[in-house]
């Protein structure tokens, strides 16, 4: 139950504050730190790493939900593998290693990404004397393109 709360309310506030912290960015715009969600939104410190922490809970809840699945399904599992070539508490076991190792690689994925965002912050980007600290992409005038000429017969 507690999985499924926090993963609700991890969609409803993602769609409150616009975003999450672990694909946002952190910019260092001179010595002042700047926090910018996954869609652009500048956020406080405070919001960035709350956004940060809950997005990491994700993966271990997810797995906990699924785990918690396996368990209330183990009896019918068991019974239905009797004549397979795997018996069904092995593969539930295999299936529960499985679903640990996932999550946490997902788990420390996202943790590696969240602390390098907030360690390593980027410098923001200057062009044509400008500085850009959103996510918005710069737009470049386009090219001409040089005609083709085709010689006349």
């Amino acid at each position: 139950m507690i999985g499924l709360v926090n993963f609700l309310a991890y969609g409803i506030l993602y769609g409150l504050i616009w975003g999450e912290a672990v694909n946002g960015r952190v910019v260092d715009d001179g010595g002042q730190l700047r926090y910018f969600l996954q869609k652009g939104r500048e956020v406080t410190r405070g919001v960035f790493i709350y956004s940060g922490i809950h997005s990491i809970s994700i993966p271990l809840t997810v797995g906990a939900v699924m785990l918690a699945m396996l368990t209330l399904a183990k009896e019918r599992i068991t019974s239905s593998m009797r004549s397979a070539i795997v018996r069904g508490r092995t593969f539930i076991t295999i299936l529960a290693v499985v679903i640990g190792i996932l999550v946490v690689i997902w788990t420390v994925g996202f943790t590696h990404r969240f602390s390098d965002k907030l360690s390593y912050p980027e410098k923001p980007v200057v062009t044509n004397g400008l500085t850009h600290h959103s996510l918005e992409k710069l737009s470049y005038p386009e090219k001409p393109v040089p005609s083709v000429q085709t010689p006349e017969q």
